[in-house]
């Protein structure tokens, strides 16, 4: 089993990477939009950008499949969308480039399946079964979890009125993740989003 992948990106296209780690590249499925954007007109990386990756490997019949995260929670949370049946790794992997894990964890112990039926393939019926099997799994939240949930929606909806897309502020948010204070949150996203 591949758990984790450190090395150099030599290609990058709208669902994958191709990782040279130590002259071999793996092909790893990933979240592309939260990597470091090329300069326009760079055909390759710099040989200094080195990326690393926490993998799941999919095994199939015809295939291996390996799929890439920037943290170990995401990776922990992306192996429970996927414990649950009717759900592969391309939709779990869809499912956690549409929101934060925060926003996330809250919806599904909420029983709020709106963030799950954005994701093309994610019907009601499954969203609905996302989130009965996945809500004891997730009882134990935090106060702060809640917390910054709260100020992630604040955040999300004061961007979004200033004319930002959802999808890009969504993306802005996970970068400043760390920041709790949502005003601190919301300045460090527009500096991302400028």
């Amino acid at each position: 089993m591949i758990g984790h992948l450190k090395g150099t990106l030599v290609h990058q296209d709208i669902k994958s990477v191709i990782l040279d780690v130590s002259g071999v590249g793996y092909k790893v499925y990933t979240n592309t939009t939260s990597l470091p954007k090329r300069s326009a007109g760079d055909k390759s990386y710099k040989a200094s950008t080195t990326t690393e990756f926490w993998t799941y490997l999919a095994v199939r019949e015809n295939a291996l499949d390996l799929y890439g995260f920037g943290t170990k929670e995401e990776l922990d949370f992306f192996e429970l969308l996927i414990s649950v049946s009717g759900i592969g790794p391309k939709s779990a992997l869809a499912i956690l480039s549409i929101a934060t894990l925060g926003n996330l964890r809250h919806a599904i112990s909420t029983g709020d399946t709106s963030h799950l039926t954005k994701v093309s393939g994610i019907g009601k019926k499954n969203a609905e079964k996302i989130v009965i099997e996945l809500k004891d799994k997730l009882v134990g939240l935090s106060v702060d979890m809640s917390a910054s949930v709260s100020g992630d929606v604040d955040a999300l909806e004061a961007l979004k009125s200033l004319g930002y897309g959802e999808r890009e502020v969504r993306e802005a948010l996970k970068k400043v993740s760390d920041t709790k204070d949502t005003g601190e949150k919301i300045k460090k996203a527009l500096k991302l989003l400028s």
